[in-house]
């Protein structure tokens, strides 16, 4: 009798373990996630990714905020990071966008989780976790990469017997010959877009002023008087002759097509683009950096750029699962995916391979980024919003002929009291 009371409560205590283990893994763990893709090509890829992530951890449900583009997306993270609506996990540019959300003292340190996944940490390369680090802390995981470099017609260049040009002499003179030899504007740019003029005037900026100086105005230490600053927004106006008539009117998608096309021979783009130029263009092309400047104090083996990625909310109640959810996001699966679906550039080693890319020259851009000396951020990212925005509408007033590079620097600097009033 006593054995089968035993035998019983053994069972009843099996039993009982077995509806509670029942019980757990039907507890839905909920993560709320914004990103800034809700069209095609990335709009999918991140419904794939979602969906495969689901399917390996039934227990957990990914609740996405609405996605809305750039600018929207810009106001409303900010928006939500001082609400009580706050994501658990959301998208971040680095440089100074990430860290004006860290200011919030709302965003998790990450640097626990880094430590206690080596493997998966150490497939991200070098190169792109400091843009993420703030106060000596890391407060970003790089998703993707990017640089911006002039794209060329390398058909055009074969038959005229040009060169990719390293200086900004050589590369007037490029622009000058194809202005001679039947194309009057070769250089397609737009700029209706402010962000479109940051991507000159911050790789140029680089290029010309002494990086010291551009390190503390940056910072707004600094007082933005360096003669350096007028002499780079001097040669951006120099090149408006070699562009497609009124740029500020057309954006950046125009300017693009415009290349594609054929109309023009030359036009800034990122590294991430190149899958939208492959699927278009029926000739080679290929790509060089921003030539150094006259007089340049600054590295002209940069590369202008900077990753995007994934930042988890401090006030997250299930950060593991959070966590989960980010490994599972930037891992060399999924990065391949990303490059095959999108055309973009994974931060993980090996995501970027001759199976997920769509042309060689994708191989060519890792290459690319990884072998330049350092990275020059977007300089809306690199400098203090008011700051940046000062350059980029005054970019747009030189083309106008409303300003000139002088009374630029006036308004920069108007703009760098006001920040430090922040």
């Amino acid at each position: 009798m006593k054995r089968i009371i035993a035998l019983l409560l053994a069972f009843m205590m099996v039993l009982s373990l077995t509806t509670t283990i029942t019980a757990s893994a039907e507890e839905k763990i909920k993560l709320t996630f914004f990103h800034r893709w809700p069209n095609e090509p990335k709009g999918p890829y991140m419904d794939e990714v979602i969906r495969k992530f689901e399917e390996a951890y039934p227990n957990i449900d990914i609740v996405v905020i609405d996605p809305v583009l750039n600018d929207s997306y810009k106001e409303k993270i900010r928006v939500l990071i001082g609400s009580s609506d706050i994501p658990d996990v959301f998208m971040s540019w680095s440089g100074s966008f990430g860290a004006n959300l860290v200011k919030s003292g709302r965003v998790l340190p990450l640097d626990d989780m880094i430590a206690a996944n080596p493997e998966w940490s150490g497939k991200i390369i070098d190169s792109q976790w400091g843009p993420f680090q703030y106060d000596g802390k890391q407060y970003g995981i790089p998703w993707s990469m990017d640089g911006k470099v002039f794209y060329y017609n390398k058909t055009v260049f074969v038959e005229l017997g040009l060169q990719e040009p390293d200086t900004w002499d050589e590369f007037i003179t490029v622009l000058k010959t194809l202005q001679e030899n039947g194309y009057p504007h070769p250089i397609s740019a737009g700029f209706q877009a402010e962000w479109a003029v940051s991507h000159y005037l911050g790789a140029m900026v680089q290029r010309r002023v002494d990086p010291d100086v551009v390190t503390k105005d940056y910072a707004l230490e600094g007082d933005f008087t360096d003669q350096g600053y007028v002499d780079t927004l001097n040669s951006f106006l120099e090149l408006k002759e070699y562009m497609n008539e009124d740029p500020n009117s057309v954006d950046h998608s125009f300017a693009r097509n415009l290349f594609i096309d054929g109309e023009s021979v030359l036009c800034l783009m990122q590294l991430a683009e190149i899958k939208r130029v492959e699927d278009g263009a029926d000739f080679e092309y290929s790509f060089f950096d921003m030539p150094a400047l006259p007089g340049g104090l600054g590295d002209p083996d940069e590369l202008e750029g900077a990753p995007e990625g994934m930042m988890i909310s401090a006030e997250c109640e299930h950060p593991e699962a959070a966590a989960e959810f980010v490994r599972f996001f930037i891992s060399e699966e999924n990065g391949a995916l990303m490059t095959k679906m999108t055309g973009e550039l994974s931060c993980v080693e090996g995501a970027v391979n001759p199976d997920s890319v769509s042309t060689p020259i994708q191989l060519d851009a890792v290459e690319l980024i990884k072998k330049a000396s350092g990275t020059t951020l977007w300089q809306d990212n690199a400098v203090d919003a008011t700051v940046a925005s000062a350059f980029m509408k005054g970019g747009q007033l030189l083309y106008t002929g409303d300003k000139t590079a002088e009374q630029v620097m006036e308004d920069v600097r108007a703009a760098l009291e006001l920040a430090k009033q922040k």
